[in-house]
């Protein structure tokens, strides 16, 4: 690895503090952060409003019954035809990784598929952050004011979302450890000591 360039992705399960501990990770190895700033992106150099890149957000499914839907477009590309479908949003949103990636010395790159979509890339790391049910349910819960049973549900609704979109571009399974090159779960560490294991793990 050139270790002047380095691409941090980092997958997460809802609840375990994988965004934190990727925020944490830019900030100690100076790295470019992009987790929603990937729909802005996206939706900047597509012309599509930036609604339907959140809509659509690591979910597979949102856009069914939108297939082949025709819509005004801020510029040319014709390319994609000026046709509205999920596979086009994907598609913009993974050149937009890719661009970042090349241009940028250092990233921190959240979901997305990140680590499959720079999965050539010779200077990734791929991190995938998970926690048992009852620390993830608490956590999510004081965020959202809800009850832990509503945070289960929650959880298991977004998550079952996010597996389906990540297996389908993919063709991989969502948080299977083949995909990555640490999984660490920090219910057992915490968020501190989670943080320095990962550090250390890519300082080598």
């Amino acid at each position: 690895m050139n270790k002047k360039k380095l691409i941090i992705n980092v997958g997460r399960q809802l609840g375990s503090g994988g965004r934190c501990i990727a925020k944490a990770l830019a900030e100690r190895f100076d790295c470019g952060f992009y987790d929603k700033e990937i729909l802005n992106l996206a939706a900047k150099e597509s012309g599509f409003s930036e609604k339907f890149f959140e809509e659509n957000d690591e979910q597979k499914g949102f856009l069914k019954s939108h297939f082949h839907i025709h819509l005004p477009l801020l510029g040319n590309n014709d390319f994609y035809e000026n046709d509205f479908s999920q596979e086009g949003l994907y598609q913009f949103q993974s050149d937009v990784i890719r661009r970042l990636a090349e241009e940028n010395e250092r990233c921190v790159f959240v979901g997305r598929t990140a680590d499959y979509i720079l999965r050539d890339n010779p200077n990734a790391i791929n991190i995938f952050i998970t926690a048992d049910m009852e620390f993830r349910a608490k956590n999510i819960a004081q965020r959202q004011g809800c009850t832990i049973e509503e945070a289960r549900k929650y959880i298991e609704k977004k998550e079952d979302e996010r597996a389906k979109y990540y297996n389908y571009y993919t063709g991989k399974t969502w948080g299977h450890a083949e995909s990555y090159h640490l999984c660490i779960d920090t219910s057992v560490l915490g968020t501190e000591a989670t943080i320095e294991l990962i550090a250390k793990f890519i300082e080598g």
